[in-house]
């Protein structure tokens, strides 16, 4: 996939929860090695927005490409087959975790390469074991996830993303469910991974990750309201809907 080639493209997303318009007509497209932070207020559709990107949810309209994929063409979704081939493609870290209890780390980790791509038990164990290194966490490849701390367990679930080779990976509010001691350690991996050229899409809280590794999106009521580089968005931003979200979160920080 060449520069000119965007990794992901989406043009008229549109969807609804009943009456309520949540996502009005977007057009974006993400360049591959590309990290992109959406932020705005909330219910300004940012969640719904990426969930939309990994067919998680089913618009009503608009398109969107990812991966080489077509995941929506003019609102019609893939069918389940190629939704989950789709899906392997894309790696996806929600707030919650999402761990399965019941499995030890490592086997957190290995489960998706062997059941969906095939992987032999040996070669799925020694890539989660190197991306348990990546993120810090070797020492617990035996561990279960009730014994973890939540940016352990945040850190997990970014392996096991990582573990299925991802071209892009979806990050839903990665650090929101985390007491603030921990929050470092989850940026840190996510800032590693754009240093590595990962390409990402990130909906956050988190200014400084913001300001520091990304090129910014500012959605609200369902809108992308403004987009470009950290500097401008955080210094000079032209719309008075990012100035006032801006205002008030960092008044706040």
């Amino acid at each position: 996939m060449n520069s000119a080639q965007p990794i992901v493209s989406i043009r008229e997303l549109t969807k609804s929860f009943g009456t309520h318009r949540v996502l009005n007509g977007i057009d974006f497209d993400i360049q591959p090695s590309q990290v992109v932070v959406v932020i705005g207020p909330s219910g300004s559709g940012k969640s719904t927005f990426l969930r939309c990107c990994n067919g998680l949810e089913q618009p009503e309209r608009g398109t969107i490409d990812i991966c080489g994929h077509c995941l929506v063409d003019h609102g019609t979704m893939l069918k389940d087959r190629a939704l989950n081939a789709l899906r392997t493609e894309v790696g996806m870290v929600f707030q919650s975790f999402n761990l399965f209890p019941h499995l030890s780390v490592l086997h957190n980790i290995t489960v998706g390469p062997r059941m969906l791509r095939g992987a032999s038990k040996a070669d799925a164990e020694a890539a989660a074991l190197a991306l348990l290194r990546k993120v810090g966490l070797e020492h617990k490849a035996h561990a279960m996830p009730a014994s973890l701390s939540g940016g352990q367990k945040q850190r997990v679930a970014i392996a096991r993303a990582l573990a299925m080779q991802p071209c892009v990976m979806l990050f839903d509010e990665p650090t929101s469910a985390l007491d603030p001691e921990l929050v470092g350690e989850v940026l840190q991996v996510m800032k590693l991974l754009a240093s590595e050229g990962m390409t990402m899409l990130v909906v956050t809280h988190e200014m400084g990750f913001a300001k520091e590794v990304a090129d910014v999106v500012v959605m609200d009521d369902g809108e992308i309201v403004e987009a470009g580089p950290p500097a401008q968005i955080f210094s000079t931003p032209t719309q008075p809907r990012t100035r006032s979200f801006l205002q008030a979160v960092l008044s706040r920080a």
